[in-house]
């Protein structure tokens, strides 16, 4: 037996120098766990203090298979921590060597500033549906300014595809994409193109099927706390020791050995815990520490809005960058479909609630909510633009339309790209979805592909969920929710590659928005404190971004009508002292798809085209006066 080994991670299997590997797992309700290694007669392993086992094996080398014989049972269970399970979470798990793969590029992590994320699922992104096919894809979402790309879950699941959030293998990348070693060529490649790669990690529950912790300790799971996908994880007490590491040591492997610039976590509110520091907080520190000095990017989604996630460990906060904000995806989509049905009652889509979400994040700040008959959120008004993460499509939002249409298909043209505009010059970080910069056509659906048993209860569970929306209520359109399970429904949300070709327009507008954002130093630097925001009309509004020389932007939104005034009197329009505006961007260019875009700041006064978004600088009055004939009435 070999003692004090020097590990990368504290359970699970690991190459030793010397030859031979070393396994560790925790199994405090058993008094016997033997290791299994490529078939061969099971060893013994030793009791350790707290609940683990740990052994020798001398033969075991990289490829090997093997596995956990626990008590007197004969079945070889995979390692809680295994590095890979080529099988699926049924099968013996990997023995993988870390450190194999050779990098050739530089890891520079991450800043809270200046980022533009992408959110990808790796099986539908390509038809291909493999690390190495989206690798491929990374150079155009690097030629389009994006920043930092978001992979769904990759925990391995079981079946032929999944959305991920079924995951029961939290160390080992989903075998479906690749090999492990494919995962990090993905990572490197992207950092090659100057990219970043984040990860959606879900730590709040684990999936139905495939699930063995229970069998090493019940005391991974916990009754103390509803959770709304079965078992809430245990993260406190002496008894759960062994469960908290495995999670928070899982925050810091994904960073130290898949050199990724931050992660993504899933349903923060179900992540319960009342130690003297919150696990996510734990996560968050380990997760830093593992990343060397490189700075990190940290987001979470939190139903509940809960904004100590996102302050200073100093002031009692869990250390993370950002937050997804759902409130302003809500208010933007009302504002552009008119529908408000379920979780969208609270919202009217107003100017006002657009200009709140822009300045001030969330706009349920502990406040009651309708729809869930209780207050909501916590405050965030002291918190920077860098603390929210905006979006008018996600996996999510997209799957719930019912049949998972992306917001071209709910929307006029000029809707859709004065809100695109709305998003993308935003001051907060803003995050698009898979093909939607080219107005992909392929729907974006829940699919799972589980036995049929299992099956038949979660097509069952996604019909009761969407009757929250009436119009999805009625017996036709629950007749025509696809099937989680069906093989057509994962390839119909495969996008189409070619669409990024034919739909120049709307890829053009994406495009130039953000080369606007990187660009321009006013949007560049994400000040929504040096931001203010004035309603103009029942549909339409204005941001005003402070430069510090005369050099402000003004930002106008009309998803309305058009405006034909005479004089608008509201001081944010005012141009500063002895300037004009003139239009630097307009989403009414003919290049977008737009009907033509002539001044709307004139000397006969404003006209703002309706479903339009327009960008103002101050000019010199020289430089801006129309020719006859130009820029007024006629």
């Amino acid at each position: 037996m070999i003692s004090n080994v020097k590990r990368r991670i504290p359970v699970g299997v690991e190459l030793l120098p010397s030859g031979g590997v070393h396994a560790r797992v925790w199994a405090p309700s058993r008094r016997r766990v033997r290791l299994v290694v490529d078939g061969r007669d099971p060893i013994d392993m030793k009791s350790e203090e707290g609940g683990y086992f740990a052994a020798h094996a001398a033969y075991g080398r990289a490829g090997s298979r093997y596995g956990f014989s626990l008590g007197d049972d004969e079945k070889v269970y995979p390692d809680p921590a295994s590095r890979f399970q080529p099988d699926g979470p049924h099968g013996l798990s990997e023995v993988i060597d870390p450190d194999a793969y050779a990098w050739a590029h530089p890891w520079r992590g991450a800043a809270a500033r200046g980022q533009v994320i992408y959110e990808l699922h790796v099986g539908t992104f390509t038809a291909e549906g493999t690390y190495a096919s989206a690798a491929e894809k990374l150079p155009r979402l690097a030629e389009l300014d994006v920043t930092l790309v978001e992979l769904m879950p990759i925990h391995a699941f079981p079946g032929r595809f999944g959305w991920g959030y079924d995951g029961v293998d939290l160390y080992a990348p989903v075998a479906i994409y690749g090999r492990p070693d494919e995962l990090r060529r993905f990572v490197d490649a992207a950092h090659g193109l100057g990219l970043g790669v984040i990860l959606d990690v879900v730590y709040n529950h684990l999936g139905p099927d495939g699930n063995y912790l229970s069998a090493f300790a019940p005391q991974y799971f916990t009754d103390k706390y509803e959770n709304d996908w079965g078992q809430a994880i245990a993260f406190e007490g002496r008894e759960a020791r062994g469960s908290r590491e495995l999670f928070v040591e899982n925050a810091g492997y994904w960073i130290d050995e898949y050199h990724l610039d931050g992660l993504r976590f899933d349903a923060t509110q179900c992540i319960h815990d009342a130690s003297d520091e919150h696990v996510l907080g734990a996560m968050a520190r380990r997760a830093r520490a593992a990343a060397g000095g490189r700075p990190l990017f940290l987001v979470a989604e939190s139903e509940t809005q809960t904004t100590v996630v996102v302050r200073a460990k100093e002031s009692g906060g869990y250390g993370f960058t950002a937050l997804w904000n759902d409130d302003l995806h809500h208010a933007a989509r009302v504002a552009v479909t008119g529908r408000g049905e379920a979780y969208y009652t609270d919202y009217r889509g107003t100017p006002q609630e657009l200009i709140s979400a822009a300045r001030w994040g969330y706009l349920f700040q502990g406040q009651r909510y309708a729809w869930q008959k209780q207050r909501r959120g916590t405050p965030a008004l002291d918190l920077p633009a860098t603390s929210f993460v905006s979006y008018v499509q996600n996996h999510d939002q997209v799957a719930n339309s019912g049949r998972g249409e992306r917001l071209h298909a709910l929307t006029t043209p000029g809707r859709l790209r004065a809100i695109t505009a709305y998003l993308l010059l935003g001051p907060a970080t803003p995050m698009l979805f898979q093909g939607q910069e080219f107005a992909a056509s392929s729907p974006f659906l829940f699919f799972a592909d589980h036995e049929p048993d299992l099956a038949r209860k979660v097509h069952a569970g996604r019909k009761e969920f969407l009757r929250q929306f009436p119009s999805l209520a009625a017996h036709d359109a629950q007749a025509r929710i696809d099937d989680p399970a069906a093989a057509a429904t994962f390839d119909r949300c495969k996008l189409d590659w070619s669409e990024r070709e034919a739909n120049v327009e709307v890829l053009a507008l994406h495009r130039d928005l953000l080369a606007l954002r990187r660009g321009d130093p006013i949007f560049a630097a994400q000040r929504a404190d040096r931001m203010h925001g004035a309603v103009l009309a029942p549909e339409a509004f204005v941001l005003r971004f402070f430069g510090d020389a005369g050099d402000d932007r003004l930002l106008v939104v009309n998803l309305g009508p058009d405006i034909d005034a005479g004089s608008l009197s509201e001081p944010l329009v005012a141009p500063p002292e002895g300037r004009r505006w003139s239009t630097r961007w307009s989403s009414e260019a003919v290049k977008y798809g737009g009907a033509g875009a002539p001044p709307i700041d004139t000397d006969r006064g404003w006209r703002i085209p309706g479903h339009a978004a327009i960008v103002l600088e101050p000019r010199d009055r020289a430089a801006v006066t129309p020719r006859p004939g130009e820029g007024g009435r006629p």
